[in-house]
């Protein structure tokens, strides 16, 4: 099969062939770091050999469970946040039909995301939805005690338990979580729920190869194996000993940084012309804002579907500030055919477009927009897929994740970690009266008082 393609061509001339090579030896040096685990963070590096590492046996684990879930739940909740929840969503949207609510004899269950917001009209919505559903939870938590997973759980266990019975809700409650520490873990022993393990070397962002994503995915009826798959030919095919010059994962590093140190390029916005992959984005944006906004650096990681946000950010991109460059996410064939229809009246003035797949009309305005926002000043990085399928979605997610981690460290940062997200929980544990918070508590009122 042939693989995802990276076009750099409306890029490099941004700044210049010399300074887009002088980055070839900083990510080889940086891809080294990761391979011999020399780098910031090298604890967390459990995602760069995962998709090879992946048994059959492992697969059929989560496959049985996902077939328990399926044929005993017409709806089932993932309950996550950030890592815990967005790779899954992000396949699952890509994978699917865009109007499976509407579908009234359905083969897969309704797949309903939770627990990653604090909204009450949200959570009430979702719980009077799932009343006389038969329903099931994936928690996906290592700690059990992040707020917004924990409060959703809370809620949703005890719907579950009292619509279908503490029996039967344990056969459809599922933990994936710590091997051995934390309040989920606690509970999926307490309950007697399958449960499955997040590496204590994967975090939450690099976890959609693991049951954090996979058991969902396959819940949804879509195939891992073609899946992992893809992910694992990817990272064959982005290793430290394939040449820069084939090597896309460190070509898309290169350029990203050197837009960024040399082209004063600040801001990385990825386009999409397939309303699918809007939650492929919205996972990018995790990846990479999370692993390189750190020490006052980093790219600001932003999205836009084309072509509808260009009848709202078009002009923006067209003309605004020139800190920006786009990277394109192209599939080359889609799943359907729908050809223009031809009208006697003609009132569109749309009768040359009869006889064309809808899907042409949509490659010429990509092509058209990009050739637009170059002459704009807008660099333009071009990735390819061939087919939206979970092979091609499985190399793209590792494409993303190699070229985070080599990006973060010639960045010269940590990708790794996230210490700049304890600063809201904390302000918001203290503002609750949470225990062990009342110092912070007492400073933080004092504060709101001077203000």
């Amino acid at each position: 099969m042939k693989n995802i393609s990276l076009d750099l061509s409306k890029a490099i001339p941004f700044v210049g062939e010399a300074a887009y090579r002088n980055y070839e030896p900083k990510v080889r040096n940086a891809q080294k770091a990761l391979e011999e685990s020399t780098c910031p963070g090298n604890d967390f590096l459990g995602w760069l050999h995962l998709p090879s590492s992946i048994t059959p046996e492992f697969l059929g684990q989560i496959e049985a469970c996902a077939r328990t879930l399926r044929d005993n739940c017409d709806a089932i909740v993932v309950a996550g946040i950030g890592g815990s929840y967005l790779g899954a969503r992000a396949i699952i949207e890509a994978l699917g039909n865009s109007f499976a609510w509407l579908v009234a004899e359905k083969d897969n269950p309704t797949i309903l995301f939770a627990g990653n917001n604090i909204g009450e009209d949200y959570l009430k919505e979702l719980t009077d939805y799932l009343k006389g559903k038969r329903f099931g939870v994936i928690n996906i938590s290592k700690s059990g005690t992040t707020t917004e997973t924990a409060l959703t759980f809370r809620l949703l266990k005890k719907q579950c338990e009292q619509q279908r019975g503490k029996e039967e809700a344990r056969k459809v409650i599922v933990a994936i979580t710590d091997a051995k520490r934390g309040a989920a873990r606690t509970c999926a022993d307490k309950e007697g729920y399958t449960s499955f393990i997040i590496p204590d070397n994967v975090g939450g962002r690099f976890s959609v190869l693991t049951p954090v994503g996979l058991l969902p995915i396959a819940c949804a009826g879509f195939d891992i194996r073609k899946l992992v798959e893809g992910a694992a030919d990817m990272e064959k095919a982005t290793r430290p000993e394939v040449p820069f010059s084939e090597n896309i994962a460190a070509q898309y590093a290169a350029i990203r940084n050197a837009l960024y140190n040399e082209g004063g390029k600040k801001i990385e916005i990825m386009v999409n012309y397939q309303p699918k992959l809007h939650y492929i984005a919205e996972w990018w944006k995790q990846l990479y804002g999370e692993s390189e906004g750190k020490e006052n650096k980093g790219i600001f990681p932003a999205s836009c579907d084309f072509t509808t946000d260009l009848h709202s950010m078009g002009q923006w991109i067209q003309e605004g500030e020139r800190s920006i460059f786009e990277t394109v996410i192209s599939i080359e064939q889609p799943k359907h055919t729908l050809l223009f229809p031809e009208d006697e009246e003609n009132l569109d003035g749309l009768n040359f477009l009869a006889g064309k797949r809808v899907d042409e009309v949509n490659k010429m305005a990509e092509l058209g927009t990009r050739l637009a926002h170059v002459d704009g000043g807008v660099p333009n990085i071009r990735i390819a897929l061939p087919e939206l399928n979970e092979y091609y979605i499985g190399q793209l997610l590792y494409f993303f994740e190699i070229g985070c981690g080599i990006s973060g460290n010639v960045l010269g940062v940590n990708p790794f970690n996230q210490p700049g997200v304890e600063a809201y929980k904390k302000n918001m544990f203290a503002l609750l009266n949470k225990p062990g918070y009342e110092e912070e508590s007492r400073a933080i009122r004092q504060r709101l008082e001077n203000e």
